[in-house]
């Protein structure tokens, strides 16, 4: 069975933010993440972690102001001296809560200077923080139209252009099969990468059991790749969130 992670920005909003760790480990879970905890009390988020016993397992690199905000900004030029200001403010946030990895956000950009600019920040980012795993993730311009990273090829080539151990790739189901059509053949050619897995059922991102992927059979094939990331929900529950979390007893 993978490790499972809760995604706390998307899970558990019938409760208020702080109020979500403990109910995350009520539920189960040993791990979360917090898209952007730039938000909150950083000591207050350390102690509801310590509290609850709970690892952090990702947090997302800035904008910290998600409601309107731009996603992310690391691919779009003219804004490296941003990123990279704002990528040292993240460091300083993951200095506190010891996340195992920060999802750079590439943002809404399109060209080969937008990939050059990319390229140029992840090299930068992953040298200023050789300890710090660091994340891409390919997410369907469904979801956020113009968002620079839509293909998971273009994940690939801009991966072996960075070229540097601690920048991997992020996987989510979701986003693979609104992408590609096929999540599976996705996974058979890109997973080898991935370092953190994410899961939601498409096409309308609810649970996992919903929609048109088989993430029970997705869970046994990682079981057997020896996959030993985690596998987060990140999701809109369609109800209460404890009520839709069988599935996780499938795996």
């Amino acid at each position: 069975m993978p490790l499972f992670a809760a995604n706390l920005t998307l899970l558990f909003k019938e409760y208020p933010m702080m109020e979500r760790f403990a109910a995350a480990r009520e539920a189960g879970f040993e791990a979360v993440e917090v898209l952007f905890p730039y938000d909150h009390p950083i000591p207050e988020i350390r102690a509801a972690l310590r509290l609850n016993e709970l690892d952090l397992v990702l947090i997302n690199c800035p904008p910290p102001n998600w409601t309107g905000g731009d996603r992310g900004y690391a691919a779009v030029p003219g804004l490296s001296e941003r990123f990279r200001r704002d990528f040292r403010r993240t460091m300083r946030v993951a200095q506190a809560l010891k996340p195992r990895h920060v999802h750079v956000m590439a943002g809404r950009a399109s060209g080969m200077v937008a990939r050059a600019t990319f390229i140029e920040n992840l090299r930068w980012a992953a040298d200023e923080a050789p300890g710090q795993s660091l994340t891409i993730e390919p997410i369907n311009t469904g979801d956020i139209p113009g968002y620079f990273l839509d293909d998971f090829d273009l994940a690939a080539e801009i991966l072996d252009a960075v070229e540097r151990p601690n920048v991997n790739l992020q996987f989510d189901t979701y986003h693979a099969q609104m992408i590609t059509g096929d999540m599976c053949a996705t996974w058979e050619a890109h997973g080898h990468r991935a370092v953190h897995v994410q899961v939601g059922g498409p096409p309308k991102r609810h649970e996992p059991s919903e929609g048109e992927i088989d993430h029970a059979a997705f869970f046994a094939r990682l079981d057997a790749e020896g996959y030993d990331g985690f596998v987060s929900g990140e999701y809109h529950p369609k109800g209460h969130t404890e009520e839709g979390l069988g599935w996780i007893a499938s795996a």
